[in-house]
């Protein structure tokens, strides 16, 4: 069963980085634009890197037009993401 998390993303960012709590889930700024799938893209490669799984273990689940994202990870437990996307 995969580990969701909430994700509020915002493109066009200077650089790619966990820019801490957003709500219940985090708001991560990555560097790509919002288009053609790129920046959904450039938070799962980002993600998988952090959290040391492949990048085919994260996936955008639900709002991959939108901010607001679902993101499932497989290989990890809810605990693991804290711990890595944590300060």
């Amino acid at each position: 069963m995969p580990t969701r998390i909430s994700v509020r993303v915002s493109p066009g960012a200077r650089r790619t980085q966990v820019a801490g709590r957003y709500g219940d889930g985090w708001k991560v700024r990555v560097a790509a634009p919002p288009e053609r799938g790129r920046a959904n893209e450039a938070l799962a490669e980002h993600l998988a890197e952090l959290l040391g799984v492949p990048r085919r273990a994260v996936r955008v689940a639900a709002g991959a037009a939108s901010r607001d994202k679902v993101v499932e990870i497989d290989g990890r437990t809810a605990a693991d993401v804290e711990r890595a996307l944590g300060p």
